[in-house]
């Protein structure tokens, strides 16, 4: 009996039914978020009917894959999870987070690649000079935003993608700095030399949106967020652990959906609408990234609630006393 108890040993640490419940819905949440992604994609921008349409009595062959493509990417998280049972939620919690910096890394890329080059286009043009660098022909398809949004945003985005991968550090500590020396070359070209034109406040109003926007995540994994520290500070680890899953549940993850379906819910939604038309400032030589602005909503809503999974998890594990938590006091900000 002795050797047959020790040959079985102790239950793996993922194998409770808690932690796999949790673990069941951070991946099927994930899941389904990338098939809504996906599924936005198809409906706007290739004309698919979307999944809803299956339910309507106007189902066909398009609406079935949308349905499909739900279930199979839910069924993927799920499978993920069997095939890794003996995982822990901190272990989980570090695998979502670690995706998701990736994710954000990759969005610093591009608004970093994406301003410096459209910055470089628009004040060529404002000069005059646009023409006599790339000739006619192309200097009057740079003018359209129908054309430098595809092909020359978006190959610079797949290149930050390329790059986020091998950089290993979120770029948004140099993103602050080129904020404050933009804002800086505005007030001394303005103060000093008379010079100033609507692309350059085009500049630093994209960078700092993104700024904001796409650090929330990271703020959040820090544990940066403002909360009430005079009550948070005094709780347990597990009181604290709970009130940040409670937290997740009714507020973050909720919130984040609410941004996704009111923005992407629809082809003239606040979120849709302009990265369909690529749209443009009033100003006709300043920037052509205000598109790109609102699909920053996207990013954040997105990167917020993977974080916020990821958060979820962590947070499981605290309540559970379950070893190697984060010290909270250490990040509490007033």
């Amino acid at each position: 009996m002795t050797a047959i108890d020790t040959a079985a040993g102790p239950a793996p640490a993922g194998s409770d039914m808690t932690t796999l419940f949790f673990r069941l819905f951070a991946w099927i949440m994930l899941g389904f978020t990338a098939a809504f992604v996906i599924s936005a994609y198809l409906s706007y921008w290739r004309d698919f009917p979307g999944a809803a349409a299956a339910f309507s009595g106007n189902a066909n062959a398009l609406s079935l894959t949308q349905l499909v493509l739900y279930a199979a990417l839910m069924a993927v998280g799920a499978l993920y999870v069997f095939r890794n049972r003996a995982r822990t939620l901190r272990e989980d919690s570090k695998i979502i987070s670690d995706m998701n910096a990736y994710f954000i890394r990759a969005a610093f890329w591009a608004v970093l690649l994406v301003g410096f080059a459209d910055m470089v286009i628009s004040f060529l043009r404002v000069e005059g000079l646009l023409e006599s660098v790339v000739g006619s022909d192309l200097s009057s398809a740079l003018g359209r935003s129908n054309f430098r949004g595809p092909y020359v945003h978006m190959p610079l985005v797949v290149a930050s993608l390329v790059i986020a991968w091998f950089s290993r550090s979120l770029g948004f500590y140099w993103l602050a700095l080129l904020v404050v020396v933009a804002e800086l070359v505005i007030v001394i070209g303005r103060f000093i030399f008379s010079y100033e034109q609507a692309f350059m406040a085009d500049l630093v109003r994209f960078w700092y949106a993104a700024l904001f926007l796409f650090a929330s995540a990271y703020t959040l994994l820090e544990e940066g967020h403002v909360r009430v520290d005079v009550i948070y500070a005094a709780m347990s680890a597990k009181t604290k652990g709970l009130f940040n899953s409670l937290g997740t549940l009714m507020f973050g993850i909720p919130l984040c959906w609410v941004i996704l379906m009111i923005g992407a819910g629809s082809k003239q939604s606040i979120i849709i609408s302009p990265l369909l038309s690529f749209e443009v400032t009033q100003a006709g030589f300043g920037m052509y990234v205000k598109y790109m602005m609102a699909g920053f909503l996207a990013v954040f809503a997105i990167s917020m609630l993977v974080q916020f999974v990821s958060y979820l998890l962590d947070a499981v594990a605290d309540v559970r006393g379950d070893p190697g938590g984060r010290d909270h006091d250490s990040h509490a900000t007033a």
